[in-house]
């Protein structure tokens, strides 16, 4: 079995605020799952729709203090061991460090287990829970039971504010976390990592200001487009052209949580990256494994 994966990130609230909103059944069930149920030092599940494997609960508590929380997880046939772990920065803030095992990023490039979906899965999670933390609305979760990959997500700023950072290099890079190479016409690259990082999606429609169409191949085709609404933003996010026997669920959420970072990005003056460091199994050479 490989390392761990590892996500660590800042949460703008004191460690007894984030302690309760991770151990709180009806908080968890307004940032992470459908359904949840919380019975401490005995029961920690949550089930649903938004959870892999989520037709029932398959969590199995195994520690829990005033700073750890530490539970077994059945997924795809294997006990993985989730272990979240809380420490103040100051008295307003503090660092919250998930890890989880029998993750390999390979399980995503293959799709062969829905371990694959973990990071990203986990990733839209703590983003969600920054914010309701903060009291933000939160980010539309993923639904693990359809196929059906549409979003439309509010921005507080104006269009063309978010069209730029959509298509900007160097903007997509902050807020989505790592390099993005992006040439903003019809035929241009469109690739994570920086253009030197491999092979890249492809633009095959855009309308500047309005809608950008990329090909990412066997995952389809994602699709923004961005309207004007009483001074902000709406931009609908579509995932369409792949097998839907098989949705690509870690990359859509990959890009949900991206979303929740751009939000953030541009609607906080002071705004910095939640994210402090992360470090996956398996992640192809060319991708950073930290900020």
């Amino acid at each position: 079995m490989s390392e761990p994966m590892r996500l660590r990130a800042r949460v703008a609230a004191s460690i007894k605020e984030v302690r309760h909103a991770l151990t709180d059944a009806e908080a968890l069930r307004t940032w992470l799952a459908e359904h949840a149920e919380v019975d401490l030092p005995h029961r920690y599940e949550f089930w649903g729709r938004h959870t892999p494997e989520g037709d029932a609960p398959h969590q199995r508590l195994l520690h829990v203090d005033d700073h750890t929380l530490r539970l077994s997880w059945l997924l795809d046939g294997e006990d993985t061991t989730v272990e979240i772990h809380l420490e103040a920065e100051s008295p307003d803030t503090t660092v919250l460090t998930l890890s989880q095992t029998h993750f390999d990023f390979q399980d995503v490039i293959t799709g062969n287990s829905i371990r694959g979906v973990l990071q990203t899965f986990w990733s839209l999670s703590i983003a969600n829970l920054v914010d309701h933390l903060e009291g933000r609305d939160l980010t539309p979760k993923n639904d693990f039971t359809s196929s059906h990959l549409r979003e439309e997500i509010v921005i507080d700023a104006p269009r063309d504010e978010v069209y730029d950072s959509l298509t900007n290099s160097e903007k997509a890079g902050q807020w989505f976390g790592y390099p993005i190479g992006i040439e903003p016409y019809v035929g241009g690259r469109f690739a994570m990592g920086g253009f030197d990082a491999g092979p890249a999606a492809k633009i095959i429609d855009l309308d500047p200001g309005h809608t950008m169409s990329i090909d990412w191949d066997e995952t389809g085709v994602s699709t923004w487009e961005l309207e004007d609404s009483d001074g902000k933003t709406r931009l609908t996010f579509v995932q369409s052209g792949f097998d839907t026997r098989r949705p690509p669920h870690a990359a859509w959420m990959g890009w949900l949580s991206g979303i929740a970072e751009l939000r953030r990005f541009h609607e906080l003056s002071d705004w910095c990256p939640i994210w402090l460091e992360y470090e996956i199994p398996g992640l192809p050479e060319g991708v950073p494994a930290a900020d």
